[in-house]
């Protein structure tokens, strides 16, 4: 049975303050915990002014204290960024706080661009060794290290291996670990990736058989032209990506025809967003095709139109669970398309 979770950047509305988007992410996810969705991650970005998810423990913590039984985790931690030892000592530390809520959703990018990630850990990360660091933060938990980290010590924190390349697929099966692709703004390589993950998967202590969850961007509304004219503001969203505008999210619009015929802003020069680096990348007046790539995994409808884009989606992809990330400008419709969505996946079969 596939199951549903929900991954939130913290995104600032128009005119919204950072405080104002922390608290709109409280409000999801304690109705996600009243509507029965177990599995709660918020991102990492960094340097973006639209988002307020950079320092991502502490919104973890902050959900965690809210709700009472949510699993709240990092969709991810990104390890080039951190001292493995310091998010042992972190996540240990909200592991004891709140046992058997936390997870570790671990990625080997930045989550912004070099210059940042500079400032960040002095360093671009290119020459880390992820597996690597990987172990060292597993030995930690373990307990295996010379060096101790507490109260992470003997806490079994879940590890679940982010990804949007073929790379990481090969890393999660050899370690045995659950893994999450990043099929909501990265799908290119989705299929290739969960497809090698499944055949080279090698059972560990940790998770005896593959467990794929999907990213995915999800808009439900009551009828198809609503959920067409909400999913506009999902649309600016990654337009904003392309060219490096960093607006807020902005009201619908009637349809994405709308968003391209009036989007005043060009692309200049490559932006960064998450671990998608544009460089390679020629944008100059082709930011609508980079747009639509990165949203190619969006389901977008009404309830029985979404449904059946779903079981054709499945019929393509085995996949274990969906990760909705939901750019719904009215948060009472956002609501409504959470609801929406995991009606719809309790049903499938």
């Amino acid at each position: 049975m596939v199951k549903i979770s929900v991954l939130n950047l913290a995104p600032l509305r128009q005119n919204d303050s950072a405080k104002d988007a922390i608290d709109a992410m409280v409000r999801l996810a304690k109705y996600a915990e009243s509507i029965g969705i177990q599995r709660y991650w918020i991102a990492e970005h960094h340097n973006m002014k639209n988002l307020a998810s950079s320092a991502t423990s502490l919104l973890i913590q902050h959900v965690l204290s809210q709700t009472t039984k949510l699993h709240v985790g990092s969709g991810g931690v990104m390890l080039p960024n951190h001292a493995p030892y310091v998010v042992a000592e972190q996540y240990g530390t909200l592991a004891t706080i709140y046992p058997n809520r936390v997870e570790l959703g671990i990625g080997r990018a930045p989550g912004t661009d070099m210059q940042t990630a500079r400032a960040l850990r002095r360093t671009t990360g290119a020459n880390a060794n992820f597996k690597a660091e990987l172990d060292e933060l597993r030995s930690y938990f373990d307990g295996t290290n010379e060096i101790n980290a507490y109260p992470a010590k003997g806490i079994d924190v879940p590890f679940y291996i982010l990804g949007s390349s073929t790379d990481s697929a090969y890393l999660a099966a050899e370690l045995g670990l659950a893994y999450a692709f990043a099929s909501h703004f990265a799908p290119r390589l989705l299929e290739m990736a969960v497809a090698i993950y499944r055949q080279n998967f090698k059972p560990s202590k940790y998770l005896k058989k593959p467990y794929v969850i999907v990213g995915a961007n999800v808009v439900v509304a009551d009828t198809n032209e609503e959920a067409v004219s909400l999913a506009t503001t999902q649309t600016q969203f990654f337009l904003n990506v392309v060219t490096n505008t960093q607006q807020n999210l902005q009201p619908p619009l009637k349809d994405n025809n709308e968003v391209f015929d009036t989007y005043l802003y060009k692309a200049t020069k490559a932006p960064h967003f998450g671990p998608v680096n544009f460089a390679d990348t020629a944008l100059m007046d082709q930011e609508k095709m980079a747009v639509m790539s990165m949203m190619a995994c969006s389901f977008i409808g009404s309830k029985q139109d979404v449904q059946e884009q779903l079981q054709e989606f499945r019929s393509k992809i085995e996949f274990d669970e969906l990760m909705v990330q939901s750019f719904i400008y009215d948060e009472q419709k956002q609501l409504k398309s959470y609801k929406y969505i995991k009606q719809i996946v309790d049903e499938m079969k």
